[in-house]
């Protein structure tokens, strides 16, 4: 019975695979227990949308030819030897294993001298990783999601995990029966909602006044850990004085709730001793998500409430190894293993790579890179067209681009349409690798199918480009295995990622790096002191206005992975949830004259789509929700940007919506 890791979300489920695909009863993440994606992952990655040949042609108006593989990186490797290396961009997917993060970071940042390699993570981590990198001083997840079990108090904040994280919703409703008590705080009454002790219905765009409010109510009412904040903790005086400032009042209205049902909370909040806070997009994916992120992770820093069994900000990351790609380096803000572009990381990765070429200029993310004139643009296991904001604009952008290549193992993905060279990559079950879950354990992916048709790892495509660009003897690997020994060597010259003590023998049954940072109570900044951060909502994003009056609300459903490209091919997974509709509040609708099922039309500043309207009372005023399984939300969304993150504001995009007329 071999033993492999589920390919979709953070939470990373064991399964077990003997002709048949079942959940690993010995490991601790599942238990035995898989979601309805997991278990139809072998149906779903032999379809007959699978990429299986190199295709390549001259302009995108002309039709794709078939080629062999020399001709095919021959063709790249021609163009980026003739290319300044700041005109070139790598876009990297968070369904990546750590050997193909590692390879292509090596490549671009080592060998190639630019920085722009950035993946999708971009777009759902980001605001998570810096604000971690502010407050504690590392891209660190300083708890386990098994701490629920000693946890008094859950905080769902602006995460659905009843549909974007199930097997972890499932062993939540476990502790609830040992007594856990769970607060969901989302616009939307969500799947995850209907388990909640307490749901606060919060106006989107609120948090940063309920976490400022609940800072500013724990500190009057004393809750605080002085001697822990005395001997651990910076800029305590500073964030006092100025939540003395604000008022009770205006954050209530900030928040759009009853002053009532936020004192309900806070006395659930005062009667736990142990809390965790966790959150995803409805936090990250925002012009201010870098500031909410702070806002939630002062509660803990001021309560002592962190390195702590049942305590802490628990950050759900989306991708089944965004995390290893965060630890690789595979975000342009970073070097690499957790190391920026100063001067002694720098020398310190030089040495290691055996390169001279490395800048030491932050490089282009992944939201800038299409707006950024490159003249290559090589992009992998991803779809920027489907989910970068305000489609219409980058769909421009991509078409000035002379060469984009397309790595995928589907071939109906919206990128597909303005790509020049389109490379077969092994999906999930036809390649092996580590991947990192959302609390930091590594274990093994195992190929249990041969390739179709002539689909390689995304590594070795990396390292056939690499050998073409002259570097053969520095990237001569003949395995993922031999590539993931020399990154756990490279994890040394971290001073806290520890994973070069990982065996990759006993990966089968996971390892998790860190461990010594909880055990120590360790923070990761110069100081050993963790920092605290005083934030206002600045109301940034998109206002409503009389033409534009709602708020569009973007998530996933249960039984859908982003675009669909695997699981829009499943009829057992579609029959949850259609791919496409809008939740309207009944109220809205009766005021539209719009009725349950009707098709009826969103309109934004930057794009329209039709679909159908989900008339129902789980969704405050004013704000509507489509799911990121229509391919088309984007041409709606808003790409203001956090200053700090480049992480997208999805969650506040101004639109209208109405009724269609029905045809004759």
């Amino acid at each position: 019975m071999d033993k492999t890791l589920c390919g979709y979300c953070g939470v990373g489920c064991g399964l077990e695979y003997n002709g048949k695909l079942r959940g690993d009863k010995e490991y601790y993440v599942n238990s035995g227990s898989i979601c309805s994606k997991g278990l139809s992952q072998l149906s779903t990655i032999q379809t007959d949308t699978r990429l299986l040949n190199p295709l390549i042609r001259d302009s995108i108006r002309e039709n794709f030819k078939r080629v062999d593989w020399n001709l095919a990186i021959e063709s790249i490797a021609n163009r980026i030897k003739k290319t300044s290396s700041d005109k070139i961009g790598f876009y990297l997917s968070g369904q990546l294993l750590t050997e193909d993060y590692y390879i292509a970071n090596k490549l671009v940042k080592g060998f190639l001298g630019t920085n722009n390699i950035d993946t999708n993570s971009r777009n759902c981590m980001a605001s998570a990783v810096v604000a971690y990198k502010k407050s504690i001083g590392a891209d660190f997840v300083p708890l386990k999601m098994e701490d629920i079990f000693d946890a008094n108090l859950l905080i769902l904040a602006g995460a659905n995990t009843a549909e974007a994280h199930v097997v972890f919703h499932n062993q939540i409703k476990k502790a609830k029966k040992s007594g856990l008590k769970v607060v969901v705080i989302d616009p939307r009454e969500t799947e995850t909602a209907k388990i909640a002790d307490l749901y606060i219905p919060i106006e989107a765009g609120g948090d940063i006044g309920f976490f400022n409010l609940l800072s500013k109510k724990i500190i009057e009412n004393g809750l605080i850990d002085k001697e822990f904040i005395q001997n651990r903790v910076n800029g305590f005086e500073n964030l006092k004085e100025n939540l003395e400032k604000l008022k009770e009042e205006e954050l209530i209205e900030e928040i759009g709730i009853s002053k009532e049902l936020f004192e309900e909370f806070f006395k659930l909040y005062r009667e736990s001793e142990n809390i965790i806070t966790a959150w995803t997009m409805g936090l990250n994916q925002s012009v201010q998500g870098v500031d909410k992120n702070l806002s939630l992770i002062n509660t803990h820093l001021i309560t002592g409430k962190i390195y702590k069994r049942g305590c802490g900000p628990l950050s759900l990351t989306g991708q089944p190894n965004a995390m290893g790609g965060r630890e690789v380096g595979g975000l342009s803000t970073m070097l690499a293993v957790h190391l920026g572009f100063e001067e002694e990381s720098i020398k310190k990765v030089s040495q290691f790579w055996k390169s001279d070429k490395i800048d030491n200029r932050v490089g282009l993310t992944a939201t800038e890179m299409l707006s950024a004139n490159l003249d290559i643009l090589i992009i992998a296991h991803t779809d920027p067209i489907y989910h970068l904001p305000n489609r219409n604009l980058t769909e421009r952008f991509i078409q000035k681009i002379p060469l984009v290549v397309e790595i995928n193992a589907y071939d109906n993905s919206e990128t597909s349409k303005f790509a020049h060279i389109r490379l077969p990559a092994s999906p999930w079950g036809e390649k092996e690798g580590v991947q990192t879950n959302l609390d930091r354990s590594i274990r093994i992916v195992k190929k249990i199918r041969e390739n179709l048709g002539e689909a390689k790892a995304d590594w070795e495509i990396f390292q056939l480009l690499a050998k073409a660009l002259g570097f053969e003897k520095e990237f001569n690997y003949k395995s993922s295995r031999e590539i993931f020994k020399e990154y756990q060597e490279m994890t040394k010259l971290s001073d806290h990622m520890n994973i070069y003590r990982a065996k990759y023998q006993e990966l089968e049954k996971g390892f998790r790096w860190g461990e010594d940072i909880i055990k120590e109570k360790r923070f990761l900044t110069k100081d050993n002191r963790a920092n605290l951060f005083f934030v206002k909502n600045e109301f940034k994003s998109e206002k409503v206005s009389k033409d534009y009056p709602f708020i569009l609300l973007t998530g996933r459903t249960r039984d859908q992975w982003h675009s669909g490209t695997k699981t829009a091919k499943s009829e057992k997974l579609l029959k949850y949830k259609p791919l496409s509709f809008v939740e309207i509040n009944s109220k809205d609708a009766k005021e539209l004259n719009i009725q349950n099922g009707e098709r009826v039309k969103i309109s934004s500043k930057r794009g329209e789509l039709i679909t159908i309207a989900k008339v129902t009372n789980r969704i405050i005023e004013k704000t509507i929700f489509i799911p990121i399984s229509d391919r088309r939300v984007n041409y709606l969304t808003s790409d203001l940007l956090d200053p700090l993150s480049k992480e997208p504001d999805y969650n506040h995009s101004a639109v209208k919506i109405i009724k269609l007329k029905e045809e004759n």
